[in-house]
């Protein structure tokens, strides 16, 4: 597809080749779209490309460009709609950017009038306060069915002759609110496979060198990611452990956390296998809440305190809320006093028990009578992300992990025992267990020193 938009001393040239599920995009009007199918298979690119299109072809329109949180849409989507869908107009100045105001969002402006609106769920007031004929949800398995209705209800600007919204996602698991809505037909979904995706496959079917690279880093993958990311199938893992997580449920939006909390911090070690750090906080009604998380490979423990250390204070040395009551330190010794000499705190010995852990754990994730769970992961707890585990496609953070998270079947067991966990992707699910189990086992918080 190559197409040209004339402003009498300007054009611009717009080159895109989209494939099965991308063509069929530009083809739909379907009031709701979602485009599904693994890792790689071009499914941003081509929501980007639809909604760049339409902006430069349809003078006037106003388009949408939303994730679940501002932080994650800049560092990821907007990157590539600037670098590989709008890098021409930009370059011409035929859209520019404008980085907002108090009063309004940030947008990419067209000269014809057209404009795309950008901002993330979390921030909605700024862009829910408009009305669209055109939006785009990346990686829309992170928002609730109801940010996802409530986006619906700005579908109303009357510019375009047809308003649609579009979600672009992986598959998780097949009891998603998203696949559900297309099993329902309130959805049109389409499914994206890695031949749609021209930079890893060409039109005849062999590979490109970077998709060789690519696919070899897919094909290292096991069990329900391999089935999610590389196969693209909405598959539930077998033998889940925590069953009773919902990320509509568990995951949430952060909250005001006042200093009157009780907090607490718990720690697995690692360097080639991810280091976890989770800062965890406690109302008075006991529900504990991982706000902060260093999750990252290959870094001295020394580098990791310097992490935690931001987390608990200012530059000046004054704390910022309150201190740990107890850090829960896998029992590594030597880490540990290099996380003690290095970060000024103590840390205890974490209860290494297993079943009894898992079974806490479980027990949080019930919903209570009062309609909450007692244990919550914030959406952006995650400090910085690590690029060789993202370009590997390993989980990033602990909510990453909770879906993977199965028992292993012991060999020769009658009827195939499930006793202990996979030791695979669990770092976090450590960290979690130490956490928990120190506050509900009856762990005792070591001395800590100041």
């Amino acid at each position: 597809m190559t197409t040209a938009v004339d402003d009498e001393s300007v054009q611009a040239v717009v080159r895109y080749e989209p494939r099965g599920a991308a063509r069929e995009l530009f083809k739909t009007r379907a009031a709701e779209v979602v485009m599904a199918g693994p890792a790689g298979t071009g499914k941003s690119l081509a929501s980007l490309f639809r909604v760049h299109l339409a902006a430069l072809h349809n003078p006037g329109i106003r388009c949408l460009i939303v994730r679940k949180t501002a932080v994650s849409l800049g560092s990821t989507t907007l990157v590539t709609f600037e670098k590989k869908v709008a890098a021409d107009a930009l370059a011409r100045g035929i859209v520019q950017w404008y980085g907002g105001s108090p009063r309004k969002a940030a947008a990419y402006q067209y000269e014809n009038g057209s404009e795309i609106v950008v901002g993330g769920m979390d921030k909605a007031v700024k862009i829910m306060s408009a009305e669209y004929d055109l939006v785009f949800a990346d990686e829309a398995t992170e928002l609730t069915e109801t940010d996802w209705e409530y986006i619906a209800t700005r579908l109303r600007n009357g510019v375009l002759s047809w308003q649609q919204q579009i979600a672009a996602c992986n598959p998780v698991h097949p009891t998603h609110w998203l696949k559900q809505r297309a099993d329902r037909g309130q959805s049109t979904m389409l499914v994206s496979r890695h031949r749609d995706n021209p930079a890893y496959m060409r039109a005849d079917g062999t590979m490109t060198e970077q998709g060789k690279d690519y696919f070899a880093k897919l094909d290292n993958l096991t069990g329900v990611r391999r089935l999610r990311l590389r196969d693209g199938i909405w598959a539930a893992a077998e033998g889940l452990i925590y069953e009773g997580w919902d990320d509509s449920v568990h995951l949430i939006d952060p909250i005001h956390l006042p200093h009157t909390w009780t907090r607490w911090g718990a720690v697995d070690f690692g360097f080639t296998n991810p280091f976890v750090f989770q800062d965890w906080w406690e109302d008075p009604d006991g529900r504990l809440y991982l706000a902060a998380e260093v999750y990252s490979t290959k870094r001295l423990v020394e580098d990791h305190a310097k992490q935690i250390k931001e987390l608990y204070f200012y530059p000046s040395g004054e704390p910022k809320g309150p201190r740990p009551r107890a850090i829960y330190a896998d029992h590594d010794a030597e880490d540990r006093a290099t996380l003690e000499r290095h970060l000024g705190l103590s840390t205890s010995p974490a209860s290494k028990t297993v079943s009894d852990g898992i079974q806490a754990v479980q027990s949080r994730l019930k919903v209570q009578p009062d309609g909450k769970p007692r244990i919550f992961i914030f959406r952006n707890a995650l400090v910085e992300k690590d690029s060789e585990l993202t370009a590997a496609s390993l989980p990033t953070c602990t909510a990453d992990e909770v879906t993977g998270y199965i028992w292993a079947v012991k060999p020769g067991s009658a009827g195939g025992l499930k006793e202990q966990p996979l030791k695979e992707n669990d770092h976090g699910m450590d960290a979690l267990r130490y956490m928990v189990a120190g506050r509900d086992l009856g762990s005792r918080p070591g001395i800590r020193h100041f």
